[in-house]
Formats: structure tokens, C-alpha cells, sequence
């Protein structure tokens, strides 16, 4: 029980930090401004939209927030890899 409870959090934690990096990234990629910036917004935004829906949909057919929390991480990370690439 408590081990759920622990990976969870440290979960929540991990996102956290991954989410800053990404932020951190996509900033400097505005900030640069140009046609890839304005790709990068747009999939940002459409990004966001896809995740709540998603998150909503695995929750109202009894999924777990830790489910949940995984399956930002993962998105998170792919956008880490690809950010980190441009």
C-alpha cells in the first residue's frame, strides 16, 4: 500500500521537474521566434487539449491517477528528446 503511495509521488515529483525542463526549452525556441516557433505553439496548445481529454477519459473508465501521471511523464519525455534535439 504504502509503496503505491511512495512511486506515485515520486511520479508526481519526476513530472514536475521533466515539465520545467520542457518549459525551459519550448521558452527558448519562442523566444527565437521564426516558423518553428509558430509550430511549436501550435502543438503545444493541441498538446494540451489531447492530454486533458485523454486523462479525462481514462479516469471516467476507472483508471488510476498513477496511470494518469505515467502517461504525462511518457509525453514529457518525448518532448524532452525532441526539443532537446532542435
Amino acid at each position: 500500500m504504502f509503496g503505491a503511495w511512495w512511486k506515485l509521488g515520486m511520479d508526481a515529483t519526476m513530472l514536475a521537474l521533466e515539465s520545467q525542463q520542457v518549459i525551459g526549452m519550448r521558452l527558448m525556441m519562442l523566444s527565437a521566434g521564426g516558423s518553428a516557433a509558430q509550430v511549436e505553439a501550435q502543438r503545444m496548445v493541441s498538446e494540451k487539449f489531447m492530454a486533458a481529454g485523454e486523462a479525462a477519459l481514462l479516469v471516467a473508465t476507472g483508471g488510476s491517477t498513477a496511470r494518469v501521471v505515467a502517461g504525462y511523464r511518457r509525453k514529457v519525455r518525448a518532448n524532452a528528446r525532441r526539443l532537446s534535439r532542435a
